[in-house]
């Protein structure tokens, strides 16, 4: 991203504090990182120790990215992050819920198991995760430059996709709706609360479905519209619109980006 843009009074992020949760790979990744080429610090969340502190250090190159290992499905974990993240950290402007969980199988076999694990991490973990850092968004926050919670929903909480996914749309569409009604609680603090609903990506979720060049493979030839998977800078440019200046006066929304297979049925 060019200096123009860091320096940008619509889209940089300078002096800014954000966590991103599940952002040590696959869209997290994609979005920590824009957050970082566009002057924000951003701390990141992974379940995995390791992993978490390797790409903290391989995004170091690109701006100040902190690492706190967390299993969100947890809340006593949720209420530990807080504690570890005070003290290194003494703001915080952007919260990115985007950790999630998935399980598919066929109707007749799908099991309870899949229900509670991805509830607790789609649609409770971001409840307790305003919760706990409610305190630092509203210090931060002020009318002309709010604090910002953005959640990652998906098309399959707003259109049906095959993917006999029964809990994962169901999640989504439960934190599409958790968006809009903590965007009217939250909204007299001065903290905007979105929701960005991602199509196909090329994560490792959608490994099995990704062609050559990041065209889609297999069941999904023709099933989007403008025919790739969405790209870093496609989820990147939607983080920023919403995190930035450009988005100040935008709360209880959800921005599709999905290449209009929602839009264009």
């Amino acid at each position: 991203m060019s200096q123009a843009i860091l320096s940008d009074p619509l889209f940089g992020l300078a002096g800014k504090q954000a966590l991103v949760t599940g952002g040590a790979h696959g869209l997290g990744r994609m979005i920590a990182e824009g957050l970082l080429r566009a002057g924000a610090a951003v701390a990141i969340t992974a379940r995995k120790e390791a992993a978490c502190a390797e790409a903290a250090a391989q995004m170091s190159a690109i701006g100040p990215c902190t690492a706190f290992a967390a299993d969100l499905s947890d809340p006593a974990a949720i209420a530990d992050l807080g504690v570890r993240f005070r003290a290194r950290h003494d703001r915080l402007d952007i919260v990115v819920n985007n950790a999630g969980r998935t399980w598919a199988a066929p109707i007749e076999t799908f099991p309870d198991k899949g229900w509670t694990s991805v509830m607790a991490v789609n649609v409770h973990a971001p409840f307790r995760l305003v919760q706990e850092f409610l305190p630092e968004l509203t210090a931060a926050a002020t009318p002309r430059s709010p604090s910002r919670i953005i959640n990652i929903g998906s098309i399959a909480g707003k259109v049906v996709e095959p993917l006999q996914a029964y809990s994962y749309g169901a999640s989504k569409a439960a934190i599409h709706h958790l968006t809009r009604q903590l965007a009217a609680d939250l909204a007299a603090r001065a903290i905007t609360v979105n929701t960005i609903a991602p199509g196909y990506f090329p994560t490792s979720m959608t490994a099995h479905l990704q062609g050559e060049e990041g065209v889609p493979a297999g069941a999904l030839e023709g099933h989007i519209p403008l025919g790739r998977f969405g790209s870093r800078e496609d989820i990147e440019g939607a983080i920023l619109f919403l995190c930035a200046r450009a988005g100040a006066y935008i709360t209880g929304t959800e921005l599709v980006v999905d290449g209009g297979i929602s839009g264009c049925r």
